[in-house]
Order: structure tokens, then sequence, then C-alpha cells
């Protein structure tokens, strides 16, 4: 069984909000919509869910059509970023909630919560009070509310997105570990590349509402295919050509338009010839034991990784591996 959406189509006030969305998701997949604040992304997880009736479309569970079924009855779990614990119940009363209301007997549901708090890592956590949870326990403690029900499909819309950068690497990677391990289906919404990359098995980057690219994170990364997918995708190198396809770095095309640069396509070399493609150093930064370089390459800025060392002033040449230059749409 698996997700499909088909032509998916809402407005707010008159204003298109999605337009013409057609999703599939198999079962055990993990998709994350990827792109900025308000081009649509929430909006079609809640339309998903039942929380926004589309103007046109509809939304499949195999042969089922969703798009006639109440929220609460379409088998999906939820959870938001503010994960919205309630302040007067525990770690188990709010594990439990959504069992309570489907009516599931004390005793199972005693049981269904120790099992979803030991599959989150957050075993003996029960009768904890929410308000002594640090931000990542109280993230796993909503996790583990939405997962409790045994949905079939969890939707999670930036659920890591209050959370300081070095906790959210961290969860990210735990998040990933556990959907792998659970086999659960996922639409996971994001604004973020690297959260993107880490946990998808594809992302669907919107843009105005529509979704402009879908594939792997690899397919992805090699041919973003727009300028605005390169830029959600968090390539920097976006070059416009003349035209006659050229710009101060060669001529990369055959006319005017905007070319990729893929930075991790780029060698750099100590010392240039002459002759060869110079990049004067403005910058540098370590990430991960490599040095990121900031690069004037005749007035046109590059980034640019490289294993050695430099310091700002130096020059250095640049080479263009293959598969450096991919042709961007506007």
């Amino acid at each position: 069984m698996s997700l499909r959406v088909e032509g998916l189509t809402l407005s707010f006030d008159g204003v298109p909000v999605l337009d013409g969305i057609d999703l599939e998701l198999a079962a055990g997949e993990v998709v994350v919509l990827l792109g900025p604040s308000g081009c649509g992304k929430s909006t079609l997880l809640r339309a998903i869910a039942g929380l926004e009736r589309p103007s046109e479309g509809q939304v499949w569970w195999g042969d089922e059509d969703l798009t006639v079924v109440a929220t609460h009855q379409r088998g999906i779990g939820l959870m938001f970023q503010d994960h919205a614990l309630f302040p007067h119940r525990d770690v188990a009363g709010n594990v439990e909630f959504g069992l309570r209301v489907a009516g599931m007997p004390a005793d199972q549901r005693t049981h269904r919560v120790r099992q979803t708090l030991d599959l989150v890592g957050l075993p003996g956590f029960g009768d904890r009070r929410v308000d002594t949870l640090s931000g990542g326990e109280a993230q796993r403690v909503a996790l583990a509310r939405s997962l409790a029900t045994g949905p079939r499909l969890l939707m999670l819309d930036e659920p890591l997105g209050s959370l300081d950068r070095a906790l959210r690497e961290r969860l990210t990677a735990e998040l990933g570990e556990l959907l792998r391990r659970l086999g659960q289906a996922v639409v996971h919404v994001t604004h973020d590349h690297d959260e993107a990359f880490a946990l998808a098995d594809r992302i669907a980057v919107m843009g105005g509402g529509r979704l402009v690219r879908v594939g792997t994170p690899a397919e992805l990364w090699a041919d973003p295919r727009s300028v605005h997918a390169a830029r959600c995708l968090g390539h920097e190198n976006l070059v416009d050509l003349d035209g006659d396809g050229g710009c101060p770095l060669g001529r990369l095309g055959d006319g005017p338009g905007t070319v990729l640069i893929r930075g991790d396509r780029l060698i750099v070399r100590p010392e240039p010839p002459a002759g060869g493609l110079v990049g004067e150093v403005r910058r540098t930064s370590i990430r991960g034991g490599r040095t990121l370089l900031d690069l004037d390459v005749a007035g046109v800025a590059i980034r640019a990784w490289w294993d050695g060392t430099a310091t700002i002033g130096d020059r250095v040449e640049l080479v263009l591996a293959d598969g450096a230059i991919v042709p961007l749409a506007g």
C-alpha cells in the first residue's frame, strides 16, 4: 500500500497555495518536502492529513480515496514543530492520549506506551513531568505520541526546527536511524537542506505551491535543474552567462542563462601556472577536517573544497572536473 496525491490544488482567499500537486510515496519510504517558508510545504502536509480541504485533486492510500475520509480515520500520525505536549499530563499520559481516544483498554495502553517510549530511546520516562524534559526529550515524546497508534503514514512538520544546530544535527541522525528501523512511511517537512539529505529516500523541492523537482538526494544534488531548486539544496556557485554563454570563468554554455558550478567537482591546486583559471582566497573555514575556500575568480565569488591549507590573499588554480558545470532553468 502507498500514498498517492493527484492534482491537489488549494487556495486561501482566492490566492493559490497548492497548484496541481502530484506525489507518490511507497510503503516504508521517507519523502522530505524541502523549500523556503511560504512555499506550500506545511499546507500540503495538512491537506494530506485532512486538516485542509483541497478545491481540486485527491489523496489516495492504495485504492482508498482519503479525500472523503475524516482526519482521525486516515491512519496518519502527525508531529508539529512546537510538539504541543499537554502540560497537565505526564509523559505516559501524553503518549497514550491517542490510544485512549481510540478506546484501547488500559492494560494494553500501558504496554504500548512502554513499548513506544523504549522505541524512541526514553525507557522509564513515563512518570516524568513534561516541564522537566529537555528540548530533545520533548521532541522524542511528541514522536512517541505520533507513533503509539501505529499509523500507516507518519507526517512531521519541521519537528526539529526550534532546536539549536548541534542538537538538531544529533536528533536528525537519531530520527533517521529510527525511521529506517521502523520501515515507516514518512512525509517530513523542512527548510534545512542538510536535514533533508540526512533523512530522505527522496526529496521533493517545493516552490510557489508546486513541486519543482523530485528525486533521490544524489539525483537532485547532481542536477537540480532550476535556480530555485539549486538554492534550496544548498548549492552556492550560481553563475550568470552572457549572450554567448560566457562569464569570467570562460565559456560555460551556448547562450545566456545561469549555470551551477558544483563545489564538490572543483579541483584546487596551489601556485597557479600562467594561463590557468586563478582564484584569490578571500576567506577560509574548516568543516569536517576539510578547508572551505571563498574565492574571487575575476570578480565572481566561488566556493570550493580543498584538503590543503590556505591563507587570505593566496592565489590558487581551479580546474573544472567532469560534471562541474550544470545548466539551470530560471
